[in-house]
């Protein structure tokens, strides 16, 4: 399991902390944060849907429920700039966090179809569009 061979948890908060060092200054994507003044429930959040997809405890299932990815951020606007940005800062991450390159691999094999599936750019009103 990737969540073992990175070192556990530790890796993953490190990771987190790593990308919203770019999402906050990102005029695109910043402006998507609700609250602004505290990014620690976005970080922790993140931080344990990260662990838990990667073979770790499944704390993000105890606390939140199903990750319903793509209901969570429906509220948002999530076109292709925005997955651009966040993959930007995402992939920024990823190459400060770790020199390996088959964990680097594997990781944005991930993020970037994840990225993808997020998209919500449908045309439709928020309030119209289903999950």
């Amino acid at each position: 399991m990737l969540f073992d061979r990175v070192g556990g948890s530790e890796f993953f908060v490190r990771l987190v902390d790593e990308f919203y060092v770019g999402v906050v200054g990102d005029e695109v994507l910043w402006p998507l944060y609700p609250d602004q003044s505290d990014l620690d429930g976005a970080k922790h959040r993140l931080t344990l849907f990260l662990i838990q997809y990667w073979g770790g405890p499944q704390t993000y299932m105890e606390e939140r429920g199903h990750p319903k990815l793509r209901m969570r951020h429906m509220p948002f606007h999530v076109g292709p700039l925005e997955r651009d940005r966040w993959l930007v800062h995402m992939a920024r991450a990823v190459e400060v966090v770790t020199s390996d390159p088959d964990v680097r691999a594997e990781l944005m094999a991930y993020f970037v179809p994840a990225a993808e599936h997020l998209r919500n750019d449908t045309g439709l009103p928020i309030s119209t569009r289903k999950p």
